[in-house]
């Protein structure tokens, strides 16, 4: 059986936001515990849901007032519980996103897990179907991604913003969390691209790339169209908001009906 571990980066101070968007509230969302959901709460639930999912590691920023406390009180109660399954760590970030997954890739060597997904705390809408999905394809492929296709024709442009390429919009694709890849290769990579960083001053978007540079091949599955990234302040307006309703065990919206019955009333949130 495979060690399937994540890692869930909420290092970000969210510049363009204003507030911490991983520890901002999901509308009227509550836990099925009835205490208000965060965003980051809401991710890790989804992770939490997927019972091949062993270890969770969560980057924190390095400043105390938002760091391992504040992430810790953002998230559902009996996620951590010491018995609790998957178990969930915490680790402080780095100066950028690709040094925050460095940093909790090292913490993750010391559980040895076969393979790792990475994903952004503030894609809260993340389904476990997807997750499932990356799980199988990384454990066939040793490297995939969630590719979501363009609705709009790309185009690529040079610094003074001509046109320098039609692409063709069935060739190129939105790139997605989590993204997965064989554990030791990815560490390894990242190892490399820090020295890389060091050197030249390169900066890599995303683990994909990381892992296109040093490693391999990466393959694609299916993205998911509700598995938004909170980038902008108008973001936030379009969480989820459910009312009275609760977030379940496994990601599921419910809603306390008559007699106190709780009723299912949609994935991740939605109504």
């Amino acid at each position: 059986m495979s060690h399937i571990a994540a890692v869930i980066t909420a290092a970000g101070v969210s510049s363009r936001i204003g507030v911490k968007k991983e520890y901002s509230l999901v509308g009227d969302t509550t836990d099925i515990e009835g205490k208000p959901l965060t965003v980051l709460g809401k991710t890790a639930l989804s992770f939490a849901a997927c019972s091949r999912v062993e270890t969770v590691i969560i980057t924190v920023p390095a400043d105390p007032e938002l760091g391992e406390y504040a992430a810790r009180d953002s998230l559902p109660a009996r996620l951590l519980k010491p018995k609790s399954k998957p178990r969930f760590f915490f680790v402080q970030g780095g100066a950028t996103r690709r040094a925050s997954v460095h940093h909790a890739l090292s913490l993750l060597a010391h559980h040895k897990p076969d393979y790792v997904l990475i994903h952004d705390g503030a894609r809260p809408w993340v389904e476990p179907a997807l997750i499932d999905r990356i799980i199988d394809a990384v454990i066939k492929h040793h490297a995939a991604i969630p590719l979501l296709p363009l609705t709009d024709t790309p185009k690529e442009i040079d610094k003074s913003g001509i046109i320098q390429r039609h692409l063709r919009r069935v060739m190129v694709g939105g790139a997605q969390t989590p993204q997965g890849f064989a554990f030791p290769q990815i560490l390894k990579a990242h190892d490399r691209a820090a020295e890389r960083e060091k050197l030249d001053g390169m900066v890599y978007t995303d683990d994909a790339e990381v892992w296109g540079e040093f490693v391999g091949p990466v393959f694609v599955v299916p993205g998911s169209q509700v598995n938004r990234k909170i980038t902008f302040p108008e973001d936030l307006a379009i969480l989820v908001k459910g009312g009275e309703n609760a977030v379940g065990e496994n990601g599921v919206s419910v809603a306390v009906g008559e007699n106190g019955v709780s009723v299912a009333v949609g994935k991740n949130g939605g109504a």
